[in-house]
């Protein structure tokens, strides 16, 4: 008599296939996973598992962003990520995500990659949505003109620190790509580099772009369906800040985070425009003490020593603390000319 035997589930469990789940079964479970996970050759276990690995929804979206911000723990940046190795590094991702999308490619998120791996993946990204190169020193207009020609549903930018793009870039993608709703064009804070040495090589930091008004004029004049847009650290001024508010009146977000070159009148006037604004973010921000001679100006401390921004209660920006310092030296000036020059001799 044969003898019968019962298995328990943790025996039922080892003897399971797992190459024997259906290819929508697969695809879920892969799509569960982390983008590092799945890049670490989880597709290379078998045939079935390489076979449901080629689902293109896998490759609907390159975000790198996570793996970014858990690697930098509490820094938002690193030296490692500004050298060659590292972004030859990006670029093998990159091309190798555009390669397997076979053009459902619709969200890049990515940082440090070179003009030569963004056109490529353009070429082969003509459904892309999204387009995130925060920090990619190399990346110049030629990318830019391409993404421009080949990605014409682009609705989404972030270009902050690239400091190899020019306005022409934003002219062309403005002309090209008519459903741009988000336009991030953040700097490096300027006013205190001392927060990047170390970490942004010093060359690029001299680099920083200082056609904040041109640029401003060029995303008014071509970009006139931004919903949102980032301009921290722009040298942008007043009048650069206005064609902005005329020409993108549908604005519903504006940062302009340590924009020292605007005053609080000028903001109240250009917003003036923008009758859907819902979030604007003043240029009030930290001055460190190394830079000015704070011990001669007690109005500087009104500002937070944490660095998050003025002392509660007080909205001051710092072009307009300089005109009280100026003004005020101009009186101290004519006070002391009547006290030394007699009357006479002006008769």
């Amino acid at each position: 008599m044969a003898e019968v035997t019962e298995e328990g589930p943790k025996e039922a469990e080892a003897n399971r296939d797992w190459s024997e789940l259906t290819p929508v079964c697969l695809a879920n479970v892969l799509r569960r996973l982390t983008l590092e996970d799945r890049w670490k050759g989880v597709m290379l276990v078998c045939r079935s598992w390489l076979a449901a690995a080629r689902d293109l929804d896998l490759y609907a979206a390159l975000d790198l962003e996570p793996s970014f911000e858990s690697a930098g723990s509490s820094r938002a940046d690193s030296a490692e990520w500004w050298t060659p190795a590292f972004q030859r590094r990006v670029d093998a991702m990159l091309r190798s995500a555009a390669v397997w999308a076979e053009g459902s490619l619709r969200e890049i998120r990515v940082r440090h990659c070179s003009d030569e791996a963004l056109c490529f993946a353009a070429e082969r990204s003509l459904n892309l949505q999204t387009l995130s190169i925060r920090s990619s020193q190399s990346v110049t207009d030629r990318s830019m003109f391409k993404i421009a020609t080949c990605c014409p549903l682009l609705g989404e930018l972030d270009i902050s620190n690239c400091y190899e793009i020019s306005y022409k870039s934003l002219e062309v993608i403005g002309q090209n790509c008519p459903n741009l709703k988000i336009l991030k064009r953040n700097l490096l804070n300027w006013l205190d580099p001392s927060q990047h040495s170390g970490i942004v090589p010093d060359e690029y930091l001299r680099a920083c772009p200082q056609d904040g008004d041109r640029e401003a004029m060029t995303i008014g004049r071509f970009m006139p369906k931004l919903k949102h847009v980032e301009l921290r650290f722009s040298k942008l001024s007043v009048s650069g800040l206005i064609s902005v508010s005329e020409g993108c009146g549908d604005l519903e977000f504006l940062d302009l985070f340590g924009c020292a070159n605007l005053t609080s009148r000028g903001i109240e006037q250009a917003s003036t425009n923008l009758k859907n604004l819902k979030t604007l973010i003043r240029p009030n921000f930290y001055i460190p003490r190394s830079m000015f001679h704070t011990e001669r100006y007690g109005h500087w401390r009104l500002y937070d020593e944490s660095g998050v921004g003025p002392i509660k209660g007080y909205e001051i920006n710092v072009m307009d603390i300089l005109y009280s310092v100026v003004l005020g030296f101009a009186k101290a000036c004519y006070q002391y000319h009547l006290s030394v020059i007699p009357l006479e001799t002006f008769d």
